[in-house]
């Protein structure tokens, strides 16, 4: 009888022949050509294999070669895995009937559980929920891992969040018992959904069955809430959160804290970020800058300016976006003095101010007369290396121009980087001196305006 080297030999040489793009892999034997390969053998020869469906042959050439050999679980796993990633699934539910029938092979749930993601991952929802029915024909109690992720698949599609939520309520029958994560999958789902009645309908159950919400399932609905608008509510969620003993995360604040500054209601933001650290979870940089974007945006920079305060002594120290939020609002409400000397602060401690910040302060002096501060700030901005827009050097130039012109003198002396615009810097000086010569009558003649420029 010919040897299973010499079929597995003939058939990687037909398939290379009809395929040459694939390059099956080879296993060498260290035991009798006679004798069959092992199980682990075969296992890894099949694993090795780029096409699925030469490793399909191969583990129908082995049953070939030896009628009486029987494959191991592992092997059958091996492959249908294989053929469910290539999605082969017309092979694989042929191989999925065969390992049924097989009944020396303990099949595991997890094999279940990979088949209902990669079903997921194709996008075929008929598919995963009849994959969750068809445990049961293997004699297998479906496990509540198998559910969750049948449901955290189903409810991605909107469409299928009934036909998850009906998968849920029958799941009894199988004796699969539900948990926080499975509740706290459907209750997601439903907020994101808009159906927030539903989500309070679960999260209540949870209690009737005697399970305990976790701080995720808490987010959850205050999460849901505040996309409603309803902060009050989501407020009192999370007292009611700290009262049962749970230590809401840093996510909850968040959601909560950036609810409120929304909502505008200022005062019960700031009082809830100085109870944070009182309930055991200290405030970290994203929610001390959401509290001053509230302030900010509310023209109630002065205000922010305490929270910055507030930070350092709390041993967070402030960042980038913090002072960037704080100079901007104080820019927005003309306390540029204040502006000015937290920009300082801020350069000081090695943060670069974006160009509109360095904008907004400049305009913002030079519009209340102040440009021998707009001037200084200008100079801070190039020996920083920034490069001005044209616009914060039009309104230095034109300013200056009006009262001083040795101050202008001494801005353009300023040691200029290489990637600074300089170039726009002339074209805005060149622009201002034409207009200011057409304004003057002497200038509005051509012979006059070609002996102002044939004079220089």
């Amino acid at each position: 009888m010919p040897s299973f080297h010499h079929h597995l030999t003939k058939l990687i040489t037909t398939t290379i022949t009809k395929y040459p793009s694939i390059k099956p892999t080879t296993l060498s034997f260290h035991t009798n050509p006679n004798t069959p390969p092992s199980h682990s053998q075969i296992t890894k020869l099949i694993s090795q294999q780029s096409d699925p469906l030469l490793a399909k042959e191969i583990f129908d050439l082995t049953l070939k070669t030896y009628p009486s050999y029987q494959h191991s679980y592992q092997t059958y796993h091996t492959l249908i895995l294989k053929l469910a990633r290539f999605r082969r699934f017309s092979q694989m539910d042929t191989l999925l009937t065969t390992l049924k029938n097989d009944r020396t092979c303990a099949v595991k749930p997890s094999l279940f559980t990979d088949i209902i993601r990669i079903y997921g991952e194709a996008n075929l929802l008929d598919k995963v929920v009849n994959m969750f029915y068809k445990i049961l024909e293997f004699d297998i109690r479906p496990r509540t891992k198998q559910l969750n992720v049948v449901l955290e698949i189903l409810v991605r599609d909107r469409a299928y969040l009934r036909a998850a939520f009906d998968l849920f309520r029958c799941a009894y029958r199988y004796d699969v018992v539900a948990n926080v994560e499975t509740y706290n999958v459907l209750m997601r789902a439903f907020c994101l959904s808009g159906e927030l009645s539903v989500a309070y309908k679960l999260f209540n159950e949870m209690f009737k069955r005697d399970i305990v919400p976790n701080v995720e399932s808490y987010r959850i609905l205050m999460q849901g809430l505040c996309r409603k608008s309803q902060v009050n509510r989501a407020v009192e969620l999370l007292d009611d959160m700290l009262n049962k003993g749970f230590v809401p995360d840093c996510l909850s604040y968040t959601t909560v804290l950036n609810s409120l500054c929304r909502k505008k209601k200022l005062r019960e933001a700031y009082k809830l970020l100085c109870r944070m650290k009182v309930k055991g979870c200290n405030p970290d940089i994203v929610h001390y800058n959401t509290v001053i974007l509230g302030f900010c945006r509310e023209n109630r920079a002065l205000d922010a300016c305490k929270v910055i305060e507030d930070m350092s002594a709390n041993g967070c120290l402030p960042n980038l976006v913090s002072y960037r939020t704080l100079v901007s609002g104080l820019c927005s409400q003309g306390l540029y003095a204040e502006a000015k000397s937290y920009l300082d602060l801020m350069m000081a401690k090695g943060f670069s101010p974006h160009v509109s910040v360095w904008y907004s302060l400049i305009n913002g002096l030079c519009n209340v007369g102040k440009i021998e501060d707009a001037c200084v700030v200008l100079e801070g901005m190039l020996k920083s290396g920034e490069a001005p827009h044209i616009d914060t050097w039009n309104d230095v130039v034109s300013r200056v121009c009006e009262v001083e012109t040795e101050r202008l003198e001494k801005v353009l002396k300023v040691e200029i980087e290489p990637h600074t615009r300089i170039v726009d810097a002339g074209v805005g000086l060149q622009e201002y001196l034409v207009k200011k010569g057409l304004e003057n009558d002497k200038f509005r003649s051509r012979r006059h305006r070609a002996d102002f420029w044939n004079s220089g």
